[in-house]
């Protein structure tokens, strides 16, 4: 039987992302009847419904990309209590003309992590809230929220401990 597909979405888009970091780590760690692979959502234009008859190529080509993986992992920060806007975009984009979602069906996790102590649960439990009305059917448990992430990486952005690594 061939690995399942993980499409790996990072919500943030910078450099040292420590969820790019994490997301790479998983990645590296992950069961081998999983295949996990970043897809980028940096490119995508801003989602506008008027171009939903028309949309832009790299809107489509985002889609045509998603649709080749079987379940979808977000692993992302927490803005002001919510995801990203960058991560919003991708939602909307991948979602649109409205019954033409490529997210629609499939399975998803979200995994928030966060220098900070509470680990991005806002923004968890926000991207949880949508992914309800992508019908995309979310694992529950365990959920994952990762504070003090910085003192978790070294400075190659590999997890530093057994103990971490394991959980």
């Amino acid at each position: 039987m061939s690995a399942k597909k993980v499409a790996v979405i990072v919500g943030s888009l910078r450099k040292e992302s420590f969820n790019r970091k994490v997301a790479n780590e998983l990645i590296a760690l992950g069961a081998p009847d999983l295949a996990g692979e970043i897809v980028e959502i940096g490119q995508l234009p801003l989602y506008n419904q008027d171009d939903d008859d028309n949309p832009p190529a790299a809107s489509t080509a985002f889609k045509q990309r998603l649709a080749a993986f079987d379940a979808v992992l977000f692993v992302t920060p927490e803005y002001n209590r919510s995801v990203p806007g960058v991560l919003k975009n991708a939602i909307d984009a991948g979602s649109r003309p409205y019954g033409k979602s490529v997210w629609s069906g499939k399975p998803a996790a979200v995994m928030s992590v966060s220098p900070g102590a509470i680990g991005g649960f806002g923004a968890n439990h926000h991207l949880r809230q949508s992914l309800v009305f992508l019908n995309m059917p979310c694992m529950q448990q365990p959920e994952a929220y990762i504070g003090g992430i910085a003192a978790m990486l070294d400075d190659r952005g590999k997890i530093k401990s057994d103990a971490t690594r394991d959980f």
